[in-house]
């Protein structure tokens, strides 16, 4: 099992570059099942999800191929609709096939996905909306069989919730629907947009993007072409995170500012100082942390829950106590008792997290229990006295492209052994 050691206390200097979205290239790389012939992606991580996406893809009959941070991906010998339980288990945003098979080859059958646990993540949503849509869609022990008879067709679609998930479901099967869809109460998520603007540059019709009410009038087809992930606003929150920990400085080179304008301030409150620019982000963090009243998650535009557990790593060590109060997962506390573990105090009950700040925390074995709190537990062992050792770092290659070596080219002592 490999593990990642770390020797804390280092103070993070230089620059590091953003790399790609998983959030983002993840339903790129499905939606390159609706485009006929050759598409490639740029700026895509490499990432365990990404290359579970990619197997997926072949095993619809797509050929997939990796050259530098591009993958190709060509369609024209795309015949399968069905993509195997040991597939779907590798990655949780795997249904994001769902309607991009249905939108190309009018039938699918998959089963639930798999990924990391932080509580519920119910599909109801996804299912109600292609049904909507002329979906016939039949759940029988885990798998679920989709045909769309004579075709998906255009629908009002209200979503109780704004899920990122059914949001990019439905705009992949309303690509090529018949008539328009209208998605009230969408999800606005950057990766959302990207989403929108990469199918509108293969030739959907879609308006509205990071907007509530999003507009798809189907057309009768898609075609290939090329297109840069954008960058992953929360590996970006992670490196601030460190830099924060370790009283460092840092230039995050490829990041977008306002795709985490919600994220910055909090920073600023710990007495960070940020300096934005048109594509790079500065910090520095010279003097000590002081805590932050509240921290609520909440959907876009509003805190990422995606960034509650590095933020939270970070503030283990400010002056004072901070709260924070997670509001879009039932069990994303998960990495805590590894914090505790290393000497942070923070007490959990129901969805609010109290942090009381301490002087120093101290090297430990802990392992990551879910992609964001692995990256939380690396963020403390960079900022941790003596040798921090993280198991089950499977979870964090999910998301974070050979963190060692991001870390390591800005000052940090860690090894993945």
């Amino acid at each position: 099992m490999q593990r990642l050691v770390i020797e804390g206390e280092r103070r993070l200097s230089g620059e590091i570059t953003v790399h790609g979205a998983k959030n983002s290239a993840l339903p790129l790389l499905a939606a390159c099942v609706l485009s006929r012939g050759e598409t490639s992606l740029h700026n895509c991580p490499k990432l365990s999800d990404v290359y579970a996406a990619c197997r997926i893809l072949s095993r619809l009959g797509c050929k997939c191929e990796r050259n530098g941070g591009s993958v190709t991906v060509n369609t024209d010998g795309l015949t399968h609709f069905d993509v195997p339980d040991e597939l779907m288990r590798e990655m949780r945003s795997s249904i994001v096939f769902l309607g991009a098979i249905l939108g190309r080859l009018g039938k699918c059958r998959l089963s639930f996905p798999g990924g990391c646990e932080l509580g519920p993540r119910p599909i109801d949503m996804h299912i109600a909306a292609l049904r909507q849509m002329g979906a016939s869609i039949r759940e029988e022990h885990g798998t679920l069989d989709c045909d769309v008879g004579r075709g998906l067709r255009g629908a009002k679609i209200a979503l109780s919730f704004p899920s990122v998930g059914a949001t990019e479901n439905i705009i992949l099967a309303a690509a090529t629907a018949k008539g328009q869809t209208v998605i009230h109460n969408a999800a606005r998520e950057p990766e959302i947009c990207d989403l929108a603007r990469f199918l509108n540059k293969c030739g959907a019709k879609i308006s509205g993007f990071g907007e509530t009410t999003v507009v798809i009038d189907g057309v009768e087809r898609l075609h290939g072409c090329e297109y840069e992930v954008c960058p992953d606003r929360i590996v970006a929150a992670t490196y601030l995170s460190a830099a924060a920990i370790t009283g460092g400085e840092l230039t995050l080179l490829g990041a977008r500012a306002c795709d985490i304008e919600t994220v910055i301030p909090v920073f600023e409150q710990m007495g960070c100082t940020v300096c934005l620019y048109d594509s790079k982000i500065y910090i520095s963090a010279r003097r000590g942390l002081k805590a932050v009243k509240t921290i609520r998650t909440m959907p876009y535009p509003g805190f990422p829950t995606d960034a509650q557990a590095v933020v939270m790593a970070a503030l283990t060590k400010a002056r004072g106590t901070s709260i924070i109060i997670e509001n879009i997962f039932s069990n994303r506390f998960r990495h805590v008792d590894e914090l505790v573990r290393m000497g942070a105090d923070i007490k959990t009950e129901g969805k609010v997290a109290v942090v009381d700040g301490v002087k120093r925390l101290s090297g430990a074995c802990v392992k990551a229990c879910d992609l964001r709190g692995g990256a939380a537990l690396v963020v403390a062992g960079l900022g941790a006295e003596g040798i921090t050792e993280v198991g089950d770092i499977k979870y964090i290659d999910r998301g974070y492209e050979s963190i060692e070596t991001a870390f390591s080219s800005v000052g940090g002592i860690i090894k993945r052994v």
